[in-house]
């Protein structure tokens, strides 16, 4: 994380140059946008439809009720809205602000391109919104539109009103003509059927009946106890019919029958006492039986006489006695009163049911009477509500009422809405924020150079072995060497990379290869130093510059190029007559030497190799600078005879693509790469190397040594060093 971060902040710092560019680049267009772009102004009115009622009449208040909206379906609130913006409602206020608007403003479709209508969210209330460049004319503009909404309003609720009003009119005759006819055929109807009153009649009849189920029930009664009483008098008296009892009450009641009876007795008396004493043909006997017959035969004449129907009653069925006279006389009253008792059940039940059958007559009969009231008082409802509303149309239509208010009129606005400085600059600077990111984003990946240190060992696999400090111009040069070498927060980065090489080598390395993967990665500069502080920690130091394409080494230590290194090749010097000595005790230099057309030739020869075992034989640490990796194989070709190759790097310069390639190739040959150094790196190790008795040292520090290039006596050293500034200037 901590990496991450540093990284991110590395980035930003390297690209800040860029990013603050195209951060101002993007202020400064909102700002210029400011300047130019036209000033814009609001204002805003609000409307109310209002959901109360306002009329004198209940039509009219009906006409200027608000409808709610369902969920999902039309608003009314929503169509006010839309007819804000329709073209009657914004030519009529054109009309009434049209000496005040401007030539370019005269369409409706200029006003309504500038209007904006909004709801009030959980309101009934509209507000109005018109942007203009003329402060008035919006106001005035915005209110005309709110008066015209009024009126419009005012207007279609009277015009509604009026369309009610003539159709009411023509429909009042109609529905009384109705009403009339309904009357009619109800009046006919009750005079045909004989119903006056449904209720009534139903009332009557059904007290009737309840009156005739009494009587029913007694006279069931009464005909129970008649039986009853009837069954013990016919079995007390025996007598099989009522003719019979009555007969025979008719004969014990008749003087000539009780006289007849009497003498039959006698004679029968008579008989039985002269049949004790004589015989059947005793003529006294005989003549008695023939009395007796002839009396019978009178006495069956007059119980002729006496009984209904000429009936014969048995002399033993006549009821000679007062009680059998009274009990059959009890049966024939009796019998009588049964007799009424059912002729008056029938008659009651007769009754009855001609009640029933009227009373379940008057429900078919009350169908067709009450759809005719129900037409009738239809009618009559339907008459005395088209007279009212009527009535109450005229009323709505001579009132001037609307729904809708002005609860707040537009006021001409005193500062422009827009552009908004404020909103402008914020996107401004958010926008500018993202595209200085993006440049920096941008230039991350096209930029394909090498930053820090830590990119050097993820691209590489290779260890790092010292991270050296960007030094000054004055001492890219070691003539004089002790501005560099007293300056401790120089030397110790040196030194630290010397150290590193005998720390990771199992044996104290003699020669080493410096090069770099391509040219201005300040490797000569690297050599030069480095074996400046090993030569000042008393080692025997040689530097060899086996750069014959572009040698440095004798600009350096302000040296001759001859003799050098092809001399010693040729054979005609020795190592020890072609080595230069420096100012700096224990460092010696063999330079380039005379150039040859034939570089290659003279580093792939033998006399390379024994001159460089010669070397190593005859100092502690040979450094040899070779070409640039990318350029030349020199490196790869004199690594052979060494103890390995140092490759040089410069962050911003050094190609990430390159340096890859160059390394491949020297891990594909089996060349020993002892590991990377980082060069260039600014004001990295002179915060830790920094000691207060520095500071106090260098106040008698010798004036010549800090102002040694700057002196005549080094005019041909400037001139020298100048002619590779290009390469060293910016990076070593």
């Amino acid at each position: 994380m901590e990496k991450s971060i540093s990284s991110l902040l590395a980035i930003s710092k390297r690209r800040s140059l860029p990013a603050l560019a195209t951060f101002i680049a993007t202020l400064g267009t909102s700002v210029a946008y400011l300047a130019v772009a036209p000033h814009w102004y609001e204002t805003s009115a609000r409307l109310m439809l209002d959901e109360k009622r306002v009329s004198l009449s209940e039509l009219g208040r009906d006409l200027t009720q608000v409808p709610s909206g369902t969920a999902g379906g039309p608003s009314p609130l929503a169509d006010q809205a839309e007819f804000v913006k329709s073209q009657p409602v914004l030519e009529k206020a054109i009309v009434q602000v049209k000496n005040d608007l401007p030539q370019n403003q005269l369409t409706v479709s200029e006003i309504k391109r500038g209007l904006k209508v909004k709801i009030v969210p959980a309101t009934n209330i509209l507000e109005l919104t018109y942007q203009g460049r003329d402060p008035n004319f919006a106001a005035e503009l915005v209110n005309a539109i709110s008066q015209t909404m009024v009126e419009e309003n005012a207007k279609a609720i009277s015009s509604e009103a009026t369309k009610v009003r003539v159709f009411l009119q023509k429909e009042v005759p109609l529905a009384r003509q109705i009403l009339q006819r309904a009357e009619i055929a109800e009046n006919r109807y009750r005079q045909k059927s004989g119903i006056i009153s449904i209720d009534d009649q139903t009332k009557s009849l059904v007290l009737s009946l309840a009156n005739l189920e009494d009587q029913e029930r007694t006279l069931v009664a009464q005909l129970q106890e008649a039986k009853s009483r009837d069954i013990s008098l016919r079995q007390i008296t025996d007598a099989k019919t009522i003719n019979n009892a009555y007969a025979s009450v008719r004969s014990g009641q008749d003087e000539q029958v009780k006289n007849l009876r009497t003498k039959l007795a006698d004679l029968e008396t008579q008989i039985i006492q002269t049949r004790l004493r004589f015989t059947e043909n005793n003529p006294t006997l005989i003549k008695l039986i023939e009395q007796r017959d002839a009396i019978r035969a009178v006495y069956t004449q007059e119980l002729a006489r006496v009984s209904p129907g000429n009936a014969t009653i048995p002399p033993n069925k006549v009821a000679s006695d007062s009680l059998s006279q009274e009990l059959r006389s009890k049966l024939i009253v009796n019998e009588i009163e049964r007799l009424a008792i059912e002729n008056k059940l029938k008659s009651v039940q007769s009754l009855q049911a001609n009640l029933q059958t009227r009373l379940a007559q008057l429900p078919i009969k009350e169908l067709p009477l009450s759809a005719l009231a129900r037409q009738r008082q239809q009618a009559a409802t339907s008459l005395n509500m088209l007279q009212s509303k009527l009535e109450e149309a005229r009323i709505a239509e001579a009132q001037k009422v609307s729904n809708i208010r002005i609860i707040e009129e537009a006021q001409p606005p005193t500062s422009p809405t827009s552009p908004k400085k404020a909103a402008v600059l914020v996107i401004a600077t958010f926008f500018g924020a993202i595209l200085a990111i993006g440049v920096v984003l941008l230039l991350e990946l096209m930029d394909n150079r090498l930053h820090d240190g830590s990119e050097v060992e993820e691209l590489l696999k290779l260890p790092v072995l010292g991270v050296l400090p960007r030094l000054p111009v004055t001492m890219l040069n070691l003539e004089p060497s002790e501005q560099f070498l007293d300056d401790v927060a120089l030397v110790e980065p040196y030194r630290m990379l010397l150290k590193t090489l005998e720390f990771r080598s199992t044996h104290k390395p003699r020669v080493i290869v410096v090069s770099s993967s391509i040219s201005g990665e300040g490797k000569s500069v690297v050599v030069s130093h480095l074996a400046a502080v090993s030569a000042m920690l008393s080692r025997r130091t040689l530097i060899i510059d086996a750069d014959l394409h572009i040698p440095v080494q004798h600009r350096l230590f302000h040296l001759a190029a001859n003799p050098g290194i092809t001399e010693v090749i040729s054979g005609n010097k020795t190592l020890l007559e072609a080595v230069q000595r420096t100012d700096i005790k224990n460092l010696s230099i063999l330079t380039c030497g005379e150039l040859h057309t034939r570089p290659s030739q003279l580093l792939e020869s033998a006399a390379i190799e024994s001159l460089i075992a010669e070397a190593a034989t005859k100092y502690d640490l040979v450094i040899i600078d070779t070409a640039a990796l990318s350029d030349f194989v020199d490196a790869a070709t004199l690594t052979q005879q060494s103890d390995g190759v140092i490759i040089v790097t410069r962050p911003s310069f050094t190609h990430k693509g390159v340096l890859q390639k160059s390394v491949s190739e020297l891990t594909e040959n089996r060349i020993s790469i002892l590991g990377v150094v980082v060069n260039g790196i600014k004001n990295q190790t002179r915060k830790s190397y920094h000691y207060p008795r520095q500071d106090y040292q260098a106040q008698f520090r010798p004036k010549k040594h800090l102002t040694y290039l700057e002196s005549p006596l080094n005019h041909s050293a400037r001139n020298q060093i100048s002619m590779s500034s290009k390469g060293l200037k910016n990076g070593q």
